[in-house]
């Protein structure tokens, strides 16, 4: 069985001064850290890097730095659970399809697509994929509450509860 930290939209230091003590604890905890983009600096990269005790998987923001070579989407597997991590830039209105697609160009329905941007939590399925967005770990702008996902998976059985500060 794994726990896996799922955050996004950090944006240190434009949008917020630093990651809020209760969600390095959360990733301190975590067997892996998901991070779907907008870190916004090398500084923010490194600290969430070290509090996953390098055991990060993450994609490019449309926020971040050039020197943060990040991929705009990669897949990794665990416990059974196939995720597909991406930042899903572009309008907030085309969202959910634009992440459901790329989710099944980088893996398969079967997959769980992971992405940020918006700051809105989501949880939800459509077109037989599953969309997770953490919203924002920092509650950067236009979030108003700090939010992460928590996943336990365990054997291809995937749990998802939302922790808010």
């Amino acid at each position: 069985m794994s726990r896996v930290a799922i955050i996004s939209d950090t944006h240190v230091p434009s949008r917020a001064a630093g990651l809020p003590e209760w969600v390095a604890d959360e990733l301190r905890r975590a067997d892996h850290t998901i991070h779907a983009g907008d870190f916004d600096s090398r500084r923010a990269y490194d600290r969430i890097e070290t509090l996953a005790d390098d055991d990060l998987t993450c994609a490019r923001g449309n926020m971040d730095p050039a020197g943060l070579e990040l991929p705009s989407a990669t897949a990794l597997e665990i416990d059974g659970v196939t995720f597909v991590v991406t930042h899903g830039t572009g309008s907030p209105d085309s969202w959910h399809e634009r992440v459901a697609a790329t989710t099944r160009a980088e893996a398969s329905a079967d997959a769980v697509g992971v992405a940020g941007h918006t700051h809105e939590v989501v949880d939800t399925v459509v077109d037989g994929v599953r969309l997770l967005n953490p919203g924002s770990a920092t509650a950067a702008s236009p979030a108003t509450r700090e939010t992460m996902l928590v996943a336990t998976v365990d054997d291809g059985d995937l749990e998802v509860g939302l922790l808010t500060g």
